[in-house]
């Protein structure tokens, strides 16, 4: 019989993962394929906090200065603060942290940290792989480059990737991409083995190749391969394929790697407390659909900073027309095709999601629970680092939770 996993016997302290020196064979968590695979939870809640010891990677450094101060204001009302989940059961927030398969999770109000706890292996210092987040700092580059006149949106992607002219690419705009407007064949369904997604993970360095594998083995090799299907500019789709393009732009455009442009660009500026990182693929390009990976304090200040139309720690990071231009967000009608039941009325914006709420939220999000949530009405951030067993970015059950959670922690700090 099938284990019934919850966030206490998925602990992977509890089930003694990876201690010993070594470690016994039942104990091990490896890079490999099978029982042990990093990739297959349980192992995750393991190795979504150590990617470092199962992946080639590069350093997103924080250089010299000192990190930037985050006050203290703790609060003890928080856990027992009860809400409805979309699908109607009352839950407090206390045990929504364990139904996510939380990891780690910190509440920024005003600037002040009122809530934060860490789970499992995780730890203040510790990085955590935050999968699909990566591609809202791809986009907030890519924004950037666009508002200093580095890169024309309308202008098409073989401008300045002529290796791409006869790709899906070849006659989209930079704004389609960003935007993720493209008409490209790819499928993003993370359990269909003959998805163009599984075959990305093996270019970009996420997973190992099957026996026999003849496909691509580099992100630039992957996208080469991928055709048009339908047209640009009508619906949105969410395809990690459209943000390694952006990456690959931004980075050709710049002359710069993705680490040295996000260490030089905002790490450094919002003074992070850690050096974040970045899977590499095997010629060493970053992963930039998924493939970062930072602490929960560092992620907070970058939420903080975009609450803050882009300014912290005395530093004006990003413009701050960039950060009005994503939390505006884009057409709800292109977003609306995408069949997202769990989140009515949102759009997609330079790799941004924007709900066009009340609150004016707008958030960076991965699969498994990754999430920097952002209220600037509720002068809120919220940071989540969890291993949720469900891969999905929308209509799954971390949205039912999180979304009404997250809603009511904000009427509760606003009240």
């Amino acid at each position: 019989m099938s284990t019934k996993w919850n966030a206490g016997n998925s602990d992977p302290k509890a089930r003694g993962l990876m201690e010993g020196f070594p470690p016994g064979p039942d104990r091990i968590v490896s890079a490999d394929a099978g029982d042990l695979s990093g990739s297959s939870f349980p192992n995750t809640r393991w190795a979504f906090s150590h990617q470092r010891e199962l992946k080639a990677t590069v350093n997103v450094r924080r250089g010299a200065a000192a990190a930037s101060a985050l006050p203290h204001k703790l609060r003890d009302d928080i856990d027992g603060l009860a809400f409805i989940t979309m699908d109607g059961e009352a839950m407090t927030w206390g045990q929504s942290i364990d139904a996510m398969f939380t990891d780690g999770i910190v509440v920024l109000h005003r600037g002040a940290i009122v809530y934060e706890t860490y789970r499992g292996t995780l730890g203040q210092e510790l990085p955590h792989i935050v999968f699909s987040v990566t591609k809202s700092f791809v986009g907030l580059m890519a924004a950037t480059l666009a508002q200093e006149g580095v890169i024309d949106p309308d202008a098409p992607v073989a401008t300045y990737l002529p290796e791409l002219k006869a790709s899906a690419f070849g006659d989209a705009s930079v704004r389609h991409v960003m935007d993720m407007t493209v008409g490209v064949k790819y499928s993003e369904a993370y359990t269909d083995p003959a998805a163009e997604v599984r075959t990305y993970g093996i270019a970009a360095g996420y997973g190992m190749p099957p026996e026999g594998y003849d496909g691509p083995r580099s992100i630039v090799e992957f996208l080469a391969t991928l055709k048009k299907q339908g047209e640009h500019g009508q619906a949105f789709a969410y395809k990690t394929c459209n943000t390694e393009v952006l990456a690959w732009l931004v980075q050709r455009v710049t002359g710069r790697a993705m680490a040295q442009l996000l260490s030089e660009r905002i790490w450094q500026k919002i003074g992070a407390e850690e050096d974040a990182y970045l899977i590499v693929d095997p010629t060493g390009m970053a992963a930039c659909g998924g493939g970062m990976n930072i602490t929960l304090r560092d992620l907070v200040r970058f939420g903080e900073m975009m609450r803050n139309r882009g300014a912290l720690n005395g530093h004006q990071v990003v413009p701050a027309a960039v950060v009005d231009d994503i939390a505006g967000g884009a057409r709800t009608e292109d977003f609306a095709r995408a069949g997202y039941t769990t989140m009515t009325g949102w759009s997609y914006r330079s790799q941004w999601w924007v709900s066009h709420n009340e609150l004016g939220a707008f958030t960076a999000r991965g699969i498994h629970g990754q999430v920097c949530w952002i209220a600037p009405k509720a002068e809120l951030v919220i940071a989540r680092l969890a291993s949720h067993p469900v891969a999905a970015n929308g209509n799954s059950v971390l949205d039912k939770v999180s979304l009404p959670a997250y809603a009511a922690r904000a009427a509760h700090l606003m009240g």
